[in-house]
């Protein structure tokens, strides 16, 4: 039979698995079991197949798919004992131990003389009795460890231990289902009720092993204590307590919801209902947690946060946003009840300090994650009805809470907030309110005015209509609170308009007052923390302005305070610190206009905006000839001294070439030609559209000019831009032209004192030789002296240019051949020799290149390993 006829017929395929089974070759023999199954028609002939495969997976210890085989042959025939036997051995391994006896004990039923069967059960009685023990000692250690916990008379020592074990056994799997076999919720719900700290920990803590990954335990688990009861304990006052709850119900909600992307749910393969009704409740629960005033505001802000993680989409493909729309009907008016409170004033829900920051980011998640106009107008209409119930009520305290509400508003869906804000008579009462003499009053409309300076439009009319007062709350108020929120509110004003000039608010200078203000109060630590935050808040702002950046970067004391607040507990002061840090270092892409479209911008009478004109690039382009010199020098300075890709991120990086080309020249001094030289060299070293930049402002020629310099450090750094510059190939074209003594050069400074010009000259000849291999031939025509200078390279106690040096040797050798014989004839082969050995002081790096030079010169025939060296020895007469 040939090859393609034995490959479509199942028999043959079956004979040809059954050889290489018995040879060993237990993978093939699978691959043959395999195809046959997909040939055979006969139900009998499957079952053998899947016996033989069976077979094959135990020796390969593949255990479960050894199983699966054994069993569709059982399928088919009840009495086959070899598959029986093959399914006994698989569910030992597996450690189903009572299946595998059931198995084992028809087997010698079946035939009772096998003693293969007998020693099987005799095993597996054994195996059977020690996991008994070994679960009965468990089930023990639960029970101990639940009495030493729920015993008030137990020693501290004692209950710590009792509660770390519990713990680490629930987040091993046959741990966790012994302590939920064992009664484990019911006692744990008693530990929860517990007064100590430390047992409700251990009892929270033993509940997320439990639920970890398990949708079928969760279920039951969330079933049995209640959401009201978990809620109870993520509202208690102790923070620890409440963190640790937060992580439970984090965890539950995670095994719910990947439970039901799997066919299969839980860990026991039991198929389940969907969790969506156990998920709808605790979320219930959550939205009811809002406006309770029984619940602390860490409690809260967890509630909030859990909300924020569950229920937006986690990805916008995914077209099912029912669960939002579900808690904005719900929920939302509970929501914007904690987003009202006032606490000084109203007697709403207790808050932490990041409360309303927290509300802002769920009602942003929740207004984002809408999919059409008609759900977003619904939003809107809820929002709006719930501020204009407050603000139209009689009294103050009503319409602070409508203040309040519109405030978290503005920071979270801006869109929603701005449309509130324009509500008839709400700008007017947020003015009027700064002026009032009650210091509550004052902070809930200054800070409203703040966030409400967002946009550009809206920062003009408060900077005509409140700007002053603003300033007279800054100036005269005897509450730093209200003066450093005033000063914030002056600070946003301030830097309306971002990085465009023509939209400044202010006469210039007034930001740096402002900007010295912040850090004043910044660096102040007797001032609480919320102060202080919000003057990173203001600085923020202000950072857009380059003089602020300079005043701010050059004040240590201010950015260690900084440094300091955000590793404070105030999470809401990170945001704050990362804008005024992206704002320094310039860590922001910004697109430049299309030239074209900014000129008809400017005949349509729009506007168009402009540059600080002190920003270095327009400086070093736009000034006068000193004024350019010393500009161009500063971004010299700027590129040498810091990463140039995070110094002028995106096309930035591009604007920099053309002033630091202009410092090439004679006019310039030698420090500012070496400064030109070292930041262009950063700058080749980048990628190559760079150095196609560099070439396109014909600074190369310069380059090769100061090549020349009589100054070592010039001369060395423009060795070292051409170093890097080498890699475009339009400047290796410039060393292959004939007619000038641009290679001559680098191997004449490849042998110079000058260890620096030595190693730019010496790596730009390797980087030469690489790229253009016929550069290798015209090496021992530019000196007589060339192999003293390489060999000299090779001998060099400096590992760098050793390693350029063998660089060099190999491009060399592997050039042509008569290049690799000049080189072996000199006392280059004892020294790659010695290199190749490699040893104490010798990179392996250096070694490899050394042997890879010998092997070439072997393959070449030029010389002779030492076994044909041996070899000829031996048969000579």
């Amino acid at each position: 039979m040939s090859e393609t006829e034995k490959e479509k017929d199942p028999a043959a395929l079956k004979e040809e698995g059954n050889t290489l089974f018995k040879a060993g070759d237990i993978q093939g023999a699978v691959c043959c079991y395999t195809k046959a199954l997909k040939l055979s028609d006969s139900q009998a002939d499957k079952a053998v197949l899947y016996r033989n495969r069976s077979a094959c997976y135990l020796k390969l210890e593949e255990y479960s798919k050894a199983e699966a085989d054994a069993s569709k042959a059982l399928d088919t025939d009840q009495g086959d004992v070899k598959a029986r036997f093959r399914r006994a051995q698989a569910f030992q391994k597996l450690g189903r131990f009572d299946q595998a006896f059931l198995d084992a004990q028809r087997c010698a039923q079946l035939e009772p003389k096998n003693k293969a069967f007998q020693d099987l059960l005799r095993q597996l009685g054994a195996q059977i009795q020690q996991k008994s023990a070994q679960l009965n000692s468990t089930d023990a250690r639960v029970q101990q460890m639940f009495s030493l916990l729920l015993d008030p008379s137990t020693k501290e020592s004692d209950r710590q231990k009792a509660a770390q074990n519990l713990v680490v056994l629930s987040r091993d799997e046959a741990g966790a289902e012994q302590i939920f076999r064992n009664d484990g919720v019911k006692l744990i719900q008693k530990l929860l009720q517990s007064k100590l700290e430390d047992v409700v920990l251990s009892a929270l803590r033993t509940l997320v092993g439990l639920c970890t990954g398990h949708q079928s335990r969760t279920m039951a688990i969330v079933n049995e204590l209640g959401m009201e009861q978990l809620c109870a304990v993520m509202g208690s006052g102790a923070s620890s307590v409440s963190l640790a709850a937060c992580h439970l119900l984090q965890v539950m909600f995670e095994a719910l919801t990947e439970g039901m992307k799997r066919e299969i749910r839980g860990k026991d393969e039991a198929i389940l209902p969907e969790p969506s009704k156990e998920l709808r409740a605790m979320l219930r629960h959550l939205l009811e947690m809002m406006p309770a005033s029984n619940v602390s505001g860490p409690g809260r802000d967890s509630a909030i946060n859990l909300l924020v993680k569950q229920v937006p989409r986690k990805s916008l493909k995914n077209p099912d946003n029912s669960l939002t729309l579900w808690v904005i009907d719900q929920g939302l008016k509970k929501i914007l009840e904690v987003a009202g409170t006032v606490p000084e004033i109203s007697e709403g829900p207790p808050l932490t300090d990041n409360s309303h920051m927290s509300c802002s980011v769920l009602l942003s998640k929740l207004y984002d994650d809408l999919k059409s106009d008609k759900e977003r107008e619904n939003f809107n209409k809820l929002c709006e009805e719930y501020v204009q119930q407050h603000f139209s009520r009689p009294g103050l305290d009503a319409k602070l809470r409508a203040i309040q509400t519109v405030s978290v508003l503005l920071q979270g869906p801006s869109d929603v907030g701005n449309r509130t804000l324009e509500m008839s008579g709400m700008m007017d009462a947020v003015i009027s309110l700064c002026a009032s003499e009650d210091v509550t009053h004052q902070q809930v409309a200054v800070e409203a005015l703040i966030h409400a300076a967002g946009k550009a439009k809206r920062a003009s009319f408060i900077t005509a209509n409140g700007v002053s007062l603003l300033k007279d709350l800054y100036k005269k108020s005897e509450n730093d609170r209200i003066r450093v929120r005033a000063l914030v509110g002056l600070c946003k004003l301030g830097s309306a308009g971002g990085t465009d000039f023509s939209m400044k608010q202010f006469a210039e200078g007034s930001t740096l007052k402002l900007a010295k203000q912040c850090r004043k109060w910044l660096c102040n630590e007797t001032l609480p923390p919320a102060s202080r935050r919000w003057s990173v808040e203001g600085l923020a702002y202000l950072t857009f302005d380059a003089d602020v950046k300079e005043d701010l970067v050059e004040d240590k004391n201010a950015l260690l305070a900084m440094f300091d607040l955000a590793k404070s507990e105030d999470k809401t002061v990170l945001f704050a610190v990362g804008s005024t840090l992206v704002n320094c270092t310039n860590s922001y892409d910004v697109e430049k206009p299309d030239p074209q479209m900014v000129e008809l911008a400017k005949y349509a009478k729009q506007h168009v905006p402009e540059e600080h004109p002190k920003a270095l690039i327009p400086l070093a382009s736009d000034n006068t000839d000193a004024g350019k010199i010393k500009a161009a020098q500063a971004l010299a300075k700027i590129t040498i001294t810091s990463n140039p890709e995070i110094a002028f991120p995106g096309e930035r990086i591009y604007e920099v070439v053309r002033p630091l080309a202009s410092l090439l020249r004679l006019e310039c001094t030698l420090l500012q030609n070496f400064e030109a030289l070292m930041a262009l060299t950063n700058l080749a070293g980048i990628n190559d559209r760079l150095r196609q930049k560099i070439i396109k402002e014909k600074a190369v020629p310069k380059i090769e000019g100061y090549m020349f310099e009589e100054h070592d450090l010039v001369r060395a750094s423009a060795t070292e831009c051409m170093c890097n510059l080498v890699l475009n190939t339009e400047v290796q074209k410039r060393y292959l032209a004939t007619g000038n003594d641009r290679l001559k050069l680098l191997v004449l400074y490849s042998g110079e004192d000058d260890e620096r010009l030595r190693k730019a000259a010496a790596g730009t000849l390797a980087m030469l030789t690489a790229e253009q291999p016929e550069l290798c031939a015209r090496i021992p025509g530019t000196t007589t002296h060339w192999l003293e200078i390489v060999q000299a390279l090779l001998l060099s106690e400096i590992p760098d240019l050793r390693h350029r040096g063998v660089v060099i040797v190999q491009n060399m050798i592997q050039a042509e051949k008569s290049l690799a014989e000049k080189l072996i004839e000199s006392e280059a082969l004892e020294i790659l020799s010695v290199l190749a050995k490699g040893g104490e002081g010798t990179p392996d790096a250096v070694s490899k290149i050394a042997q890879n030079c010998l092997d070439k010169a072997m393959e070449y025939g030029i010389i002779r390993s030492r076994e044909e060296k041996e070899k000829s020895s031996g048969t000579e007469p």
